[in-house]
C-alpha cells in the first residue's frame, strides 16, 4: 500500500503532470512523470471507466499502488508521477517495472545534467 505522503491527490497536479511530463507507455499503462518542489516522491492514478466498472477500476488501482509502492525509496524527492490505466491486467508487475527503470534512467541523467 502506497503511505500517504506519496499519495497525488490535487487534480490541478494530475492536470500539470499529464500535460507537461515526460510520457512512458507500455501496452496497458501509461506514466507521467515530472520533478517538483515535494519532499517526497508522489503517485497518482487514472482509471476510466472503459477500463471496467467500479469494483474492477478499484481493485486495478489497489493493484497498482501495491506495485508502486515497492519503488517509493528508489524514486527520487521531488518525483511526481501519474499512471493513466489503459486495460485492465490481472498483474502490472512487469509493465511497472519497465516504466519505472525507464523514468529513473532519464530523471536520474536530468539530474546529473543539472549537477554539473
Amino acid at each position: 500500500m502506497l503511505p500517504k505522503p506519496n499519495r497525488l491527490r490535487a487534480g490541478s497536479d494530475f492536470n500539470l503532470i499529464t500535460k507537461t511530463g515526460a510520457r512512458f507507455s507500455a501496452p496497458n499503462l501509461v506514466l507521467y512523470a515530472n520533478l517538483a518542489k515535494t519532499d517526497q516522491p508522489k503517485i497518482g492514478f487514472i482509471v476510466n471507466r472503459s477500463v471496467g466498472g467500479s469494483v474492477t477500476r478499484h481493485l486495478v488501482t489497489r493493484k497498482l499502488r501495491h506495485n508502486f509502492a515497492a519503488y517509493i525509496p528508489s524514486l527520487p524527492n521531488g518525483l511526481m508521477i501519474v499512471v493513466r490505466v489503459l486495460k485492465a491486467q490481472n498483474d502490472y508487475t512487469t509493465e511497472v517495472s519497465q516504466l519505472v527503470e525507464k523514468t529513473l534512467l532519464k530523471f536520474s541523467t536530468q539530474n546529473n545534467k543539472a549537477d554539473k
